[in-house]
């Protein structure tokens, strides 16, 4: 049986790749590199942290892994494809010969374009998965040449390549999707993917999404829920790793950040939207959560998608 971990308890650290300080959720981009690369600095051992914006698909093809995710414990090898989606806690103990590709990329960039081309592919995406290959001989095959097409796009920096990664990414997504649903495989999910907790977060996360815009106090979404303003909160903090205060106030920094890159509304215009008195208020409230005034992080910004390189 898969033992509760016990790191759950602590506060789960937010990163866009392991060890890296969280790259900015607007960014639409991935990222590629080897299983060895990131683990090896750290002896193997991955502790358990969590990004807020990304999806991460590893592919073991060599050595295996103890995987933790959201409170499971679950013993992966070689062969063996996982699925880690924004929000999952999770940290890996990996062995020394350890080897495969990892995938890490904008879960909300996937999510529409699944919409759109197969919307059973959004359940995909969310669902925290351990699949093992041993049995199917041709999964890895399929699997390995998106793989390395998705490390080729990434180190090109050409014209289109985001478009021509996230391509990719869907159809790896099919793959997954496939391989999850033909019996092929064994797929293995942490006991509390679906758990009470899980579900109640899921709940609030779509209550979020809808009504963040009106500042709804905790209270409010604990109502909802049929919860206590304090229930709520442990709850997020056990999950999350951050209370549900700070989850109201990091889903309205995010729509700013996002709107400030990707649209031309001024301040004020932004500050409306999103449910502020005013503009000044909505600036204190920016700077005091990102360090940055709206504007300065909005010329910031399009200065680093402008010149990559010297971001």
């Amino acid at each position: 049986m898969h033992q509760p971990d016990l790191l759950m308890a602590t506060r789960i650290p937010n990163y866009a790749l392991y060890g890296d300080q969280d790259a900015p959720a607007w960014s639409n981009s991935f990222n590629f590199e080897w299983i060895p690369q990131r683990s090896a600095p750290y002896q193997w051992e991955i502790q358990v942290h969590r990004h807020d914006a990304f999806v991460q698909l590893l592919l073991l093809t060599a050595g295996s892994s103890e995987v933790r995710m959201n409170g499971a414990r679950i013993p992966a090898r070689a062969p063996c494809l996982i699925m880690v989606p924004a929000g999952a806690a999770h940290g890996f103990h990996f062995s020394p010969d350890v080897d495969g590709p990892v995938v890490t990329a904008t879960q909300k960039v996937l999510e529409s374009l699944s919409a759109i081309l197969m919307p059973d592919l959004v359940d995909t995406i969310r669902t925290p998965r351990v699949i093992a290959l041993s049995e199917d001989p041709g999964a890895q095959a399929s699997l390995m040449p998106l793989f390395l097409a998705i490390e080729h796009e990434s180190r090109t920096h050409n014209t289109g390549q985001t478009a021509a990664g996230m391509a990719l990414l869907t159809a790896l997504l099919v793959q997954v999707a496939r391989l999850a649903g033909t019996g092929a495989s064994t797929g293995i999910a942490g006991p509390t993917t679906g758990s009470r907790k899980q579900r109640q977060i899921q709940q609030f996360r779509a209550l979020l999404d809808r009504d963040f815009r009106h500042h709804r106090p905790v209270q409010g979404y604990a109502d909802a829920l049929g919860l206590t303003a304090g229930q709520l909160s442990r709850i997020c903090r056990e999950v999350l790793g951050m209370s549900a205060l700070d989850v109201i106030n990091a889903r309205l920094v995010h729509e700013a950040q996002r709107e400030l890159v990707y649209t031309v509304s001024s301040v004020k215009q932004l500050a409306a939207e999103l449910g502020f008195e005013d503009d000044a208020y909505f600036s204190r409230f920016f700077k005091r959560h990102t360090g940055l005034s709206p504007r300065e992080f909005r010329a910031q910004a399009l200065a680093q998608l402008a010149n990559p390189s010297t971001a």
